[in-house]
């Protein structure tokens, strides 16, 4: 098969969660430009309008949806919306994340607590179980869970984020397992420290030399140095990739 045919992936209809900034908006915008039909979930009305607003540049048939992915409910309406207006969806990239900077479990809420482990983990499971049943009638899709650093490595100030996240990596392979024989693969990417809104808190600190010092490549990456693996987890290039993790890190994981 000629490359640019692997990587297409024209007649695609993919959902980004938390599409609409940061990792999301960048890999909404590469799905799109491969040929995929995108639709993005977010909350913020004002940024999806943007989001979409690039989309529909790149992409013939395109949606942007207000939706809370910690409402069962009001996720299974946006998914029969999605399927309504565009078509089954073939990729699904669970990425909306938050997180609790609150220092350890000694300081943490239990509302806090609640919060990230709904967004990072519980969301992640109720839409691939939701967009899972479509894929399996129709014999194909793809699931790309968005891991972290901290899928690896623990941290003393984000617990309930390193535990989500680890626990991501699991759900991952499970569902790899499940539904390899209906020709669904299911993988993560787990980016380093990446540019985004929700870690440029950190650049400010004196942990940000520590993550320079550490990260081999010197720096910190752009969100759009996630979109290669996205397209090729998505595509036909990984039919025969399942249950997997690729870093994206510039060699943090390394040392």
């Amino acid at each position: 098969m000629v490359a640019a045919k692997l990587f297409d992936l024209s007649g695609n209809i993919a959902v980004v969660t938390g599409g609409n900034g940061g990792i999301g908006r960048s890999i909404a915008n590469g799905l799109a430009k491969a040929g995929a039909s995108v639709a993005v979930f977010g909350r913020n009305e004002e940024k999806n309008k943007a989001t979409l607003a690039e989309l529909q540049k790149v992409a013939d048939y395109s949606m942007a949806v207000k939706v809370d992915i910690t409402d069962r409910f009001t996720l299974e309406l946006a998914i029969n919306e999605v399927e309504m207006k565009l078509g089954s969806i073939s990729i699904l990239v669970n990425n909306a994340g938050i997180v609790s900077r609150s220092g350890g479990v000694l300081n943490e809420t239990e509302e806090d607590w609640n919060s990230v482990i709904d967004t990072q983990l519980n969301a992640v499971f109720i839409l691939s179980k939701l967009v899972a049943k479509s894929m399996v009638k129709h014999k194909r899709g793809k699931i790309i869970n968005i891991g972290s650093m901290y899928s690896y490595f623990g941290s003393g100030r984000v617990p309930s984020y390193s535990a989500a996240k680890g626990a991501v990596i699991q759900l991952t392979k499970s569902m790899a397992i499940e539904l390899a024989p209906y020709n669904i693969q299911v993988n993560a990417i787990a980016p380093g420290w990446i540019e985004t809104d929700m870690t440029s808190p950190i650049k400010t600190t004196p942990f940000n030399d520590e993550i320079i010092l550490r990260t081999p490549a010197g720096r910190w990456g752009k969100p759009e140095e996630i979109v290669g693996t996205a397209i090729y987890l998505a595509s036909k290039a990984s039919t025969f990739v399942t249950g997997e993790t690729i870093r994206v890190d510039g060699g943090y994981a390394i040392r």
